[in-house]
């Protein structure tokens, strides 16, 4: 029982973890905290609900990541010009109030569009209920794809900060954008690019999600919560901080969730997260703020 309660918390962990990356990036490029991530994950969802229409019946969804991406990319970018460039350096309520906002739309938007419904991806059975044992143990062959797709995709954008320029860029706007600036950074740029990696991971998320659960307008509404708890638990703008925070909401989500229940593994989360910023104020990746 506890193998199998420890499988199934690092497999959702690690999409926990890819949500939050998104969150966590945005954050700490920018110093906004986007409270609309989980509806960005939902329009991933939908988004992959309308191209999956042009596939075959029974086909995995799997295939649709890069189109998926692509379109996230785009909408990130429209939404970014369209209303978080106004906010910037404007002080955190304006952020705030824009993003709650910008969260209502989108889900009123949905339920608008496609109406209050559960719908459900047409797969096959054979792959919505695939497993694989493992000892006395069964792995979900959908978690598992999601939780490795979810890896590769943090360990990718790990290597796009350190070894690639526009990863540097990022960095540097993140530890100083008047520097930055300075040293010819296009900050503006950076702050789009940051912006539409944060809502792709969000979307493709939400495509990774589709074979497990029900998509409806306020489908990301949970997973918001969680993806900031994530990365307030790991340390805000730490990649290695959500990470390891997903995976530990993940595991502290299955534990309670398979020995006590449901509703009380929500409490469970909100209390790891308070005992750990009792001994770690700043995260259990954070080193606090710099003196000089």
């Amino acid at each position: 029982m506890i193998e199998q309660v420890i499988i199934n918390g690092l497999m959702i962990g690690g999409v926990y973890s890819l949500i939050a990356v998104g969150l966590t990036m945005i954050h700490g490029v920018m110093k906004i905290i986007n409270f609309a991530q989980g509806d960005f994950l939902m329009v991933g969802m939908y988004a992959t609900v309308m191209l999956y229409s042009f596939l075959q019946p029974g086909t995995a969804p799997y295939i649709l990541i890069l189109p998926v991406a692509v379109l996230m990319f785009m909408f990130g970018m429209v939404i970014f010009k369209t209303t978080i460039t106004r906010v910037i350096g404007k002080g955190d309520s304006n952020y705030i109030l824009l993003t709650l906002g910008l969260s209502y739309l989108l889900q009123n938007g949905a339920q608008l569009i496609f109406g209050p419904s559960y719908i459900s991806l047409p797969v096959s059975n054979e792959l919505k209920f695939a497993t694989i044992q493992l000892g006395e143990n069964y792995i979900s062959i959908p978690r598992l794809i999601a939780f490795a797709a979810a890896l590769t995709l943090v360990v990718i954008m790990n290597f796009f900060l350190t070894k690639t320029d526009m990863g540097r860029a990022m960095r540097s706007t993140a530890e100083n954008n008047t520097i930055a600036t300075g040293l010819g950074v296009n900050v503006k740029k950076v702050y789009i690019i940051a912006f539409g990696l944060g809502t792709v991971f969000a979307g493709i998320s939400g495509l990774l999600l589709t074979p497990i659960f029900f998509i409806y307008p306020l489908a990301g509404a949970p997973f918001s919560s969680i993806a900031m708890t994530v990365c307030v638990l790991g340390a805000l703008g730490n990649i290695k901080g959500a990470m390891v925070g997903g995976l530990l909401i993940g595991l502290v989500e299955s534990f309670v969730s398979g020995y006590v229940n449901l509703e009380m593994a929500k409490v469970a989360i909100d209390l790891t997260l308070l005992m750990v910023l009792m001994f770690k104020p700043y995260g259990l990746f954070g080193g606090g703020a710099r003196k000089a």
